[in-house]
């Protein structure tokens, strides 16, 4: 049984069968019969589509919004953002995918000699629950705009965001069966990664999922895009913009309640400015209104499961246990659903799991630095390599950061976030391929090379 039940409150709101074997025998049938004919459709079909699909997810975003808190609990405001972010990235997509897909012209001697980009066929996508739309329409964009299609496997506690993008990219127009949701469990992937008509696919969520798709579709040699999970690091220096910094930081760590693979997790402050910094953060991490999600006011709500909540309360109690600080909450909330105090935790040991593993909910760690050498290392202390964000207005310290620190991506006096335009990604156990942008659109398609003669 695949359920969906508010974080918030426990309650069950729907219930599905999973997909039978003969059920999704046939639905991988009509996807391999659905790109056959897909692969001819011209980019100006496949943007107008995009664009529909991109008017759908802004004039409906409260009802998506809605369908988004109540299945996994972020913030109302933050789940109507979510669905106008899909559809700034079909639009995206639709202005500039046919210019990203161009023949490439070379010069390579005598004759004629190009590079040419084609659909490669059906793409699996494995999604996370964490931000249930914009991870699927981050690949859905790019990977419909180049010709293929997909097969959503969502994340089990969102069924119905799965089944509205199915419904979405219907009724924007697109032929039937490029894109179809499969509601199965984890165990069926297997299976859907050994048949022949899954040319690839693409999986944003935990480092052992990552693990466990990439070998299992190497043995089958195709190809796959992994965004796995992230301890991002924050670093404050004395030449930083306190004031931006702190309350920067506060959104860093907050935001989708902190279930967020980019989110901010460890903060390295210089020693100088250390203390200052402590004092205001745990002050405006202990202001934040934990509470419905449906309330506009509310800052942090649930976290998704009590399994979530179960894990990230023992890694907070192991960590304090063996030396962490702790300065402000620490502790589940007396109440119903899956609510987690705020909590700032200051100098772990390097063993506990507030230094060593990824916290996903709305716990801090802070860590003290010697100087720009110290923070470097401890920044790049992990086995993650995700983003990375770093405070100082002093050229030579953003050069070393841009340099030195090993992640995908780096973020200088700003927040990490994704963003169409740019490459989405990371190094190290956080996975490898990038999303968005040009890098984006061409990790599922047939890099031809053509020289005629």
């Amino acid at each position: 049984m695949i359920a969906s039940i508010n974080p918030a409150t426990g309650e069950t709101l729907r219930t599905f069968e999973p997909l039978t074997a003969a059920q999704i025998e046939d639905k991988l049938a009509r996807a391999d019969t659905a790109f056959r004919a897909y692969r001819r459709t011209s980019f100006a079909d496949r943007a107008r589509w995009l664009a529909a699909a991109a008017d759908i997810l802004d004039s409906e975003k409260d009802a998506f919004g809605r369908m988004m808190t109540l299945e996994m609990g972020k913030t109302i405001a933050s789940a109507r953002a979510e669905s106008f972010k899909c559809a700034l990235g079909c639009s995206y997509y639709a202005q500039h995918g046919e210019r990203l897909l161009a023949d490439e012209p070379v010069d390579a001697g005598p004759g004629h000699s190009f590079i040419h980009y084609q659909p490669i066929g059906p793409v699996l996508a494995v999604m996370p629950w964490n931000f249930p739309f914009w991870q699927v329409f981050r690949f859905a964009a790019p990977a419909l705009m180049a010709g293929n299609v997909g097969l959503l496997k969502h994340a089990s506690n969102v069924p119905q965001c799965a089944l509205a993008i199915e419904d979405i990219i219907r009724r924007a127009g697109f032929p039937p069966d490029v894109f179809q949701t499969l509601l199965i469990g984890s165990a069926a992937v297997e299976r859907l990664l050994d048949d022949p008509r899954i040319k690839a696919a693409s999986l944003t969520g935990s480092e052992p999922a990552g693990a466990q798709v990439a070998s299992q579709a190497g043995r089958r040699i195709k190809k796959t895009v992994l965004e796995l999970g992230g301890s991002d690091p924050f670093i404050v220096t004395p030449h930083a913009d306190l004031d931006r910094a702190v309350k920067t930081a506060v959104e860093a760590r907050s935001i989708n309640n902190g279930q967020s693979c980019i989110a901010a997790k460890r903060f390295i402050v210089d020693e100088a400015i250390a203390a200052e910094f402590e004092r205001r953060f745990v002050e405006e991490m202990r202001a934040l209104k934990v509470g419905d999600p449906l309330d506009e006011s509310t800052a942090l709500g649930p976290l998704a499961t009590p399994a979530i909540l179960e894990d990230l309360d023992r890694q907070v109690r192991e960590s304090v246990a063996m030396g962490a600080r702790l300065l402000t909450g620490g502790h589940r909330l007396d109440r119903p659903g899956n609510f987690y105090a705020p909590t700032v935790l200051a100098d772990p040991p390097e063993a506990s799991p507030a230094y060593r593993q990824e916290l996903f909910g709305p716990v801090a760690v802070l860590l003290r630095s010697r100087n720009l050498d110290h923070a470097i290392r401890l920044a790049n202390d992990t086995e993650f390599g995700l983003g990375a964000s770093a405070w100082t207005s002093d050229p030579a310290e953003q050069r070393r950061f841009i340099d030195e620190i090993e992640s995908g991506m780096v973020f200088v006096n700003g927040m990490v976030a994704s963003d169409p335009r740019l490459p989405f990604g990371g190094v190290k156990h956080s996975g490898y391929g990038r999303e968005l942008s040009s890098y984006g659109i061409r990790e599922f398609v047939n890099v031809k090379t053509v020289k005629i003669a």
